[in-house]
C-alpha cells in the first residue's frame, strides 16, 4: 500500500503519526520528506507552455470546449 500525505509543516501532530502507525500496523515502512511541488509553477516555468495554458483558458472561458465520454476518449485515442 502506498499513501501520500500533503500538508503545511504545521499541521504535522501526533494525531497524524499515529493515524500513520494505525494504517501500517505490524508493518516496515520508509518516510520521505520533501517540499511540495508547485505544479502550476511548473507548468509555467516554460514559456511555449504558459502560452499553451494561457490559450487554453481563454477558450474555455469564452465556452470553446469539447465534452466526451470516457468510452468516446477510449475509441478516438485508444486505450
Amino acid at each position: 500500500m502506498i499513501t501520500t500525505y500533503q500538508m503545511d509543516v504545521n499541521e504535522l501532530t501526533i494525531e497524524v503519526m499515529n493515524s500513520i502507525k494505525s494504517a501500517f500496523k505490524g508493518k516496515t515502512i520508509n518516510i520521505t520528506v520533501s517540499e511540495a511541488f508547485d505544479e502550476t509553477e511548473y507548468l509555467l516555468s516554460s514559456p511555449a507552455n504558459k502560452e499553451h495554458l494561457e490559450r487554453s483558458v481563454k477558450q474555455a472561458g469564452e465556452g470553446k470546449v469539447v465534452v466526451f465520454t470516457l468510452d468516446e476518449f477510449q475509441k478516438q485515442y485508444g486505450k
